[in-house]
């Protein structure tokens, strides 16, 4: 197997190429100064210099309040971009694993939304993924469509850190109580993308951390684990005015991940223990 990864730049694309590394698989890391993904000439020359038996498209316009001012770019990078790279894809016969988000559905009701559940995106970066999941699920067939949430890691800015920070420069913060999810451990996610790499179990799966929790509870969590004395304070999404409105349920049913005979992801609280261990060393 030989697997090239876009968006090697961000926390899940470098944490991809450092399990592939690990499991001896031959592969390359590429970002925008690479190729631009927006350019499919581009994306389509290098891919097929490259030859790559497998394709994991972690790349993404991931500015979910800048998008709503830039719903073009936007489109353009996670919509037509992913066409570019299944067409890409196709020219070599190489299979592919989409990244795509919790953001695709409505976020209504307090159930976890499940693979097949319909669309119901509210801002614009949903939407743009909804044109990428669209794109790979009509040009191909040998796709794995990976949908994640609150995702943070090693290589990059995130939830976690933020928090980190703020505790340690402020005695009280206030985050939101009422949006509901799984902050997902990039580790933990791209040990997923290379479990399912090998296999032909082609299709949808919904790969976060065990365990929902608010925003609140999981800074909560931080503080607590980090040994900071700054106080969490509760309050509604209401209080808090962003260009891009956010769903309130952020659940995702991930069941059909172990159906299929992958190995379960771990919970919340152990991803961030881990975590916090491997950045312990960093000065927040």
């Amino acid at each position: 197997m030989k697997v090239l990864v876009t968006g090697y730049a961000g926390q899940l694309g470098w944490d991809t190429v450092r399990q592939l590394e690990a499991r001896g698989i031959e592969c390359r890391g590429v970002d925008m100064q690479d190729f631009d993904l927006t350019d499919g000439q581009a994306v389509k020359d290098y891919v097929q210099s490259y030859r790559p038996t497998a394709i994991v498209h972690c790349a993404a316009y991931t500015g979910v309040d800048k998008a709503e001012s830039q719903p073009e770019i936007c489109a353009a990078v996670n919509g037509m971009g992913t066409v570019n790279i299944v067409r890409a894809a196709l020219s070599v016969g190489a299979k592919l694993v989409f990244i795509s988000t919790d953001y695709v559905f409505p976020g209504t009701g307090d159930q976890p939304f499940r693979v097949d559940d319909p669309y119901g995106p509210l801002n614009v970066y949903g939407m743009s993924k909804v044109q990428g999941e669209d794109a790979v699920r009509s040009l191909m067939t040998r796709y794995f469509i990976l949908r994640t949430s609150w995702v943070y890691g090693k290589n990059g800015r995130n939830f976690v850190r933020t928090m980190l920070h703020l505790g340690k420069e402020k005695k009280e913060i206030r985050v939101v109580n009422d949006q509901i999810g799984s902050p997902t451990y990039s580790r933990d996610l791209a040990r997923v993308i290379c479990d399912v790499l090998p296999t032909e179990k082609y299709g949808i799966y919904h790969v976060r951390n065990e365990g929902f929790l608010s925003w609140y509870d999981f800074a909560k969590m931080i503080m607590e684990k980090a040994g900071l004395p700054c106080r969490v304070i509760p309050v509604p999404s209401s209080e808090y005015s962003t260009p891009a409105k956010r769903p309130l349920n952020s659940r995702l049913d991930g069941s059909k991940l172990t159906e299929a005979g992958f190995a379960p992801m771990p919970s919340v609280e152990n991803a961030l223990d881990r975590y916090l261990d491997e950045i312990k060393d960093e000065n927040w």
